[in-house]
């Protein structure tokens, strides 16, 4: 009975739920790596970092929105390649792939929905509304490629592919409007 006992015991100490329960390790704040990966701070609040960093990137985006096309392009182009690297270097120092406070992939994924839209807020709320739905329900092949990609490519690639989604129904939306 003692060794039945023991192995329950293992089995409930190691299964996934108790995996759920444990909190993430935290960033080092001082460490300006982790402050860009975790959206400057955004990605640091305890209930649902996803979207508190995609409303950190609507200043971003607005901010982009006061230069050329081809600037806000190659920004966005610079953001997307070094945070492959970021990202996965941030998610390698806190042992964790994928830590839900990362977000410098959220920022990529809505500039990338905003391309083209007019910086109106009624356009705002719905780029940001299509591209929250998108990377929260993750439709094939999102979200196949979250869970088989690892590294700073599989942590950016699904909200890349997410925002081109969300720019696409969005371009739809904006041209049925107007």
């Amino acid at each position: 009975m003692g060794d039945n006992f023991n192995h329950v015991f293992q089995v409930m100490s190691t299964s996934p739920l108790k995996a759920k329960i444990e909190p993430k390790p935290r960033p080092n704040w001082r460490n300006p790596w982790h402050l860009l990966a975790f959206g400057l701070g955004s990605g640091g609040v305890p209930k649902a970092p996803g979207t508190a960093g995609t409303l950190a990137a609507v200043p971003l985006y607005l901010l982009l929105c006061l230069f050329s096309p081809i600037v806000y392009l190659l920004v966005l182009l610079l953001m997307l390649i070094f945070g492959v690297w970021l990202c996965g270097k941030v998610s390698d120092d806190l042992g964790v792939h994928d830590h839900g406070g990362i977000v410098w992939d959220e920022w990529v994924g809505f500039l990338i929905t905003m391309l083209w839209v007019p910086p109106e807020w009624l356009w705002v709320v719905i780029g940001f509304l299509l591209f929250r739905l998108f990377d929260i329900w993750k439709p094939w092949p999102i979200g196949y490629l979250d869970q088989h990609l690892s590294g700073g490519m599989g942590i950016m690639l699904d909200d890349v592919l997410a925002g081109i989604y969300s720019l696409v129904v969005l371009q739809m939306l904006m041209h049925i409007w107007n």
